[in-house]
């Protein structure tokens, strides 16, 4: 599965990069987005691989905390990306005229460079204030380096990390969420105004893939970051945790490449030119 991830991204990544047809807003945060999962996804499968197959048991404790640092920062990146890329979608089907005008490549840039800084800042403090913790325990109950095993380990009062925890992830997810929530909304009240069907799912095809997308990654995030007590059920967090780190990277590829018959266009284009 890892392998396909970084497979099916690359690909994206690629067709996006080259294909004068996927210049598009849209495809340049496609491409995006893909780059995150790609990293994102590699910050944490290597090593769960190599603690299967035997290779490795233990990570130390700066490795630890750079897993802690650059998962939680990618993350919040992609919830931020994926708010914008709604946002794309509000303007290319309720301003359409406009959409080129609003949608240039310096603002989608800074766009871009927006979700990055979004991802990075926010969890800078949090990483800072686990490394003066002390820590009793040597087993962490995860296969990766997550907020809640690790403070399972430590000796020190851990309350206010936990606070500031909750808040910043309630803060980065319910504002993401919130803003895609009413793009979406403004769009729905938009193709109910269009009067064929052909062109209502037309208009509606345009934002399933990404609207697919959203539900499977908020809705996994949420029940492990968001909920109350969610640091105490483990078994559960583990299970929600498959979905974001290894699912979404593996089917959002899939996702944007089934359902486009441009992307599908450009992928074919891609591989005769290999041959």
């Amino acid at each position: 599965m890892y392998l396909l991830t970084i497979t099916g991204n690359i690909i994206i990544i690629t067709i996006a990069l080259t294909d004068r047809l996927l210049n598009s807003p849209m495809y340049f945060f496609i491409g995006n987005l893909s780059f995150i999962e790609m990293m994102y996804t590699s910050v944490t499968i290597p090593k769960l691989l190599a603690l299967l197959i035997g290779k490795s048991n233990s990570i130390s404790l700066n490795g630890c905390l750079t897993q802690f640092f650059f998962f939680f920062s990618l993350g919040s990146a992609e919830c931020f990306l994926l708010a914008v890329m709604s946002y794309d979608r509000y303007c290319a089907v309720c301003n359409p005229l406009l959409y080129n005008l609003i949608m240039s490549r310096p603002l989608c840039c800074y766009l871009v460079l927006a979700c990055w800084l979004g991802g990075i800042f926010p969890n800078l403090f949090p990483t800072v204030l686990l490394s003066h913790l002390n820590f009793c325990d040597r087993y962490i109950q995860h296969f990766f380096c997550d907020l809640s095993p690790i403070l399972q380990l430590s000796c020190s009062n851990t309350n206010r990390l936990q606070t500031l925890n909750f808040l910043t992830a309630s803060a980065i997810v319910l504002f993401s969420f919130s803003l895609t929530l009413w793009t979406y909304i403004r769009i729905i009240m938009t193709i109910l105004t269009i009067q064929s069907k052909t062109g209502k799912f037309k208009t509606f095809s345009t934002c399933a893939s990404h609207l697919t997308v959203v539900i499977i990654f908020f809705g996994a995030v949420a029940l492990v970051y968001v909920r109350p007590n969610a640091s105490k059920d483990f078994e559960l967090n583990k299970a929600l945790s498959v979905v974001y780190i290894v699912l979404t990277p593996v089917v959002n590829p899939l996702i944007y490449s089934f359902r486009n018959k441009d992307v599908k266009r450009a992928i074919k284009k891609l591989i005769l030119q290999e041959r």
